[in-house]
This record gives structure tokens, sequence and C-alpha cells, in this order.
């Protein structure tokens, strides 16, 4: 089950990708890591579909990632006493704390912080920015707007509030419950939605404590006031474009999310880039040619992985999305400019506090081009030196063994990275058999071939890549 590509798949499961038959194709087709999306269905919807990954995983042998994406704090608005209205713009619109119905005139916006941190001038969004409202003044159980577009309001449309950094946690009360269910499933990576401040990672880093990554989701303005801090506390980041391209004008967003990859490049830390990326394929066997090129872009910038959402969880064609994003990264990789442009990239984004660890994989990077080496293999115990190698992005597959499960399912969302699980090594020589053993038996290689190898010594230590070896492949 090796892969022929490097970038990676994220597919969201949901109500068309429940049975087996449907997520063992998906991942047969590509899919490397499956989000579990927690805005919708049930601890019991989730479990079940924990237990169908990890039986695919037993069966076919290969670690799958799993991510569990909490909702977050959404705000929306009340309900309306007809279901919706039209408002006008130019019209005067108010949002309080009264619970009554709404009507043209109002609506509650169930949010005491809300009224505290808006101010007049600024921006609210409603419903994805269909309707935008501009605030004429608040208080502390109103907030006066003014219509900018006419536009249709219905029950419990989301709130966006672009222009103010939200005095709310990232994590809600549903959060927390979800979070304690995830960890316990043992799950590999939590996604934190709507990302403002450091902070936000480092009270979901302290309730996780190490017992699975954590995955910031920038779809904030405010989150990119502080990127490099909530990049370098983060395990990974997703440029999550739906709400982005709401708070964002459109055409900020490209440049946004470039420079999003190109920071969690030079920070070594996987980057997925998501949202309506083959979005027409929820109803269409195809996808527009504007949305291949999205994603093509996407392999292009370097990002580690590209995620689908609706297209897999609720779409007519979900194993065909899966496959679909497969052939374009297959493709681009293809592409003789692709190797130019993750070496211009590599050049731009080169690490700024340089360890040995970093020393050692830009070494492993370049013996491969010297000696003409046909895999790379990384030893990891935490998946460090699996993922500085990633960084580098050498041409050829990494090969990465580590004793730990949990690691190896962590390491699936990486670039290039091929996991596997492997007993405990202790000296030099045990590392070389295993490794040119793994690599032969993994189809990565032949007799002939040579492999490097990045390790650590004492072995079984994380953080202490210190080591660099080549090795010829004999017959076994």
């Amino acid at each position: 089950m090796r892969r022929e590509r490097k970038a990676k798949i994220v597919a969201t499961l949901g109500p068309a990708s429940f049975d087996r038959a449907v997520i063992q194709a998906l991942f047969e087709e590509g899919a490397d890591v499956f989000r579990f999306n927690f805005s919708h269905g049930s601890h019991a919807d989730h479990k079940a579909r924990h237990e169908i990954v990890r039986a695919i995983e037993k069966d076919l042998g290969r670690p799958i990632a799993i991510l569990a994406d909490l909702q977050g704090p959404k705000l929306r608005i009340g309900q309306f006493a007809g279901g919706k209205v039209t408002l006008q713009a130019g019209a005067e619109f108010t949002l309080d704390r009264n619970t009554e119905p709404g009507n043209e005139q109002r609506v509650c916006l169930p949010h005491p912080e809300l009224f505290e941190a808006v101010r007049a001038g600024q921006s609210l969004l409603i419903d994805d920015g269909r309707v935008r409202l501009r605030v004429l003044d608040s208080g502390d159980d109103f907030i006066r707007t003014q219509v900018v577009n006419t536009g249709v309001l219905s029950d419990r449309k989301g709130v966006n509030v672009p222009d103010a950094v939200l005095p709310i946690p990232a994590l809600t009360e549903k959060d927390r419950r979800d979070l304690s269910f995830a960890l316990e499933l043992g799950v590999d990576w939590i996604a934190l939605s709507f990302v403002q401040r450091p902070e936000d990672v480092q009270e979901a880093k302290d309730l996780v404590r190490g017992r699975a990554g954590v995955l910031s989701k920038l779809e904030k303005p405010q989150a990119l006031e502080r990127l490099e801090d909530i990049i370098e506390l983060s395990d990974a980041v997703m440029v999550a474009r739906g709400d982005l391209g709401v708070e964002l004008p459109p055409e900020r967003v490209p440049g946004v999310q470039k420079r999003i990859v190109r920071l969690c490049r030079k920070h070594g830390k996987p980057v997925v880039v998501a949202t309506q990326m083959l979005e027409s394929m929820v109803t269409a066997p195809v996808p527009t040619r504007a949305e291949a090129s999205d994603v093509a872009n996407a392999i292009y910038e370097g990002a580690d992985a590209v995620m689908l959402s609706a297209e897999s969880a609720s779409g007519l064609y979900p194993v065909q999305a899966v496959a679909m994003m497969n052939r374009i990264i297959s493709e681009v990789e293809r592409d003789p400019l692709y190797p130019a442009m993750v070496d211009a990239q590599r050049d731009a984004t080169a690490p700024l506090n340089v360890n040995k660890g970093d020393a050692i994989s830009s070494a492993l990077r370049d013996v491969t081009r010297i000696m003409g080496v046909t895999a790379t293999v990384a030893y990891t115990t935490s998946g460090h030196s699996a993922l500085r190698t990633s960084r580098e992005r050498p041409l050829v597959p990494i090969v990465s063994i580590t004793p730990n499960q949990e690691t190896a399912r962590r390491l699936a969302l990486a670039w290039g990275v091929h996991s596997t699980v492997s007993t405990n090594v202790y000296t030099v020589d045990e590392m070389v058999a295993a490794a040119c053993r793994t690599a032969l038996a993994e189809g990565f290689v032949k007799p002939g071939d040579q492999i490097a190898i990045a390790a650590g010594t004492p072995f079984g230590q994380p953080g202490t890549t210190n080591l660099l070896r080549l090795a010829e492949i004999w017959p076994q």
C-alpha cells in the first residue's frame, strides 16, 4: 500500500462515507488521514467510524491517521417569527439579548461577549457574508447596525466579526467534552477551530498533554497578526479557507495561503490546505478546471496535504473525489517544473534557529542528490527526525521507522513520509540492517541500491538526531 506521491490527502467522513466498504475504498484510492468533524454527528457515530478505520488499518497493515476537528465557538443569531426575513440595504437592524423571535427590525444574539467587543464602524457578517451589517453603536445588551446589502436572513445563521479580537475561548464546553472523548478513542490529531492567539493553542496543548498532535485551524484574520507565534506552538496548521474567506476580502486569501504555507515550511510544521478544493464534486462526477488548478497550486506551493470536506463527507461521489485529488497531486509531482519549485521554496524557508538535527536533515537531502540515493530512512521515536527530513523535501521517498504506533499514525500527515512500525534497535549495525530490510520489504529499493539513513544516538531518545549513514541494499 505504498503511495506513488508525496503530498497527502485528508478526507472527511460523514453520511456519504459511513460504512466500511466506502471508507476502505477512500483509503485505497488515496486518503491518508480521515477527518472526524465534531460539528456534526454523535459520539456514537464517531466511535463507529473510529472502529472501522482501525480495523482497516489492521487488515491492510498501514498506519492511518485520524483527525478530530473540534467545532469551536461558532456564533449564531437566534430565530425569526416567520423563519426568515428580508433585510433591505440602508435599513437599521438591531441584535439584542431578547430571546423573543426576531423580525425585520431585530433578532436575538445569544453571545453576550460580542456586545463588549464590537465598536462603531466595524462589520458583522451574517450567513457566510451574504448579509453585511455596519455597526452604528452598541451597549451592554444591543448592537445597532445598518444593513449594507439587501439579503435574506433565516434562523440560526452564523455570525462573523472580522474586525475584532473576540474575548471568547477557542474551546467551548462542547469542545472540551468532545476533546475528552476523542482522546479516549485514541485519535492522532486534534484540530482547534477559530484560533486567534497563541494562548488558544497553549490551552489546547495543556489539555491534550502530548496524547495527540494539535493542529491549529487559521480562519480568523486576528490569527495573522501573531502568525509565527501560533505556528511555532502548533504541531501542524490548516489553512481553513471557509471562514477565512468570509472575514478577509477574497482577493487576499491566495496570498495569505502562500504566506502560511511558507512559514510552516520554515518552522517544519505540516500544513494542510482545505475548503472547497473540489466543491463541485459534491454533486458532479468531475471537478471544474479551476478546482483542479486550485489543488495543483497548493501542491506547487509545497503544502503537506490537501483536504476534502463535503466532497467526501456528504457528496454524491466521495470515492471519485479522493481518486481525482490523487491524480491531480500525482500529475503535479511528475511535472519537471515541480522539483525546481520545491528547491526554490526550500531556499526561502530555511529554519532560523538550526540545530544538529536540522544540519543532518539538510545534509541528508544533499546526499540523496549527489550520491543518487534511492530512498531515505528516518529513525524516529517522537516523529521529529522524520518531520525534519520532510521539511527538506528530498526528491526520493522518506521511509520512517518508529517503535511507536502513535508516531507512525501521526506522520501520515507529513509530506513524503511512508510510516512503518518496527521493534527498537540498540546498535548502529542493527539500525542499518533494519533500515535496509524495511526499505526493501516496503518496495522502495532493490538489491544494489543505496539508501541514506538519519537517526539519533543514544537510540530511543527523542530529539537526538545526530547520525547520517549510507548503506547499500544486499539481497536478503
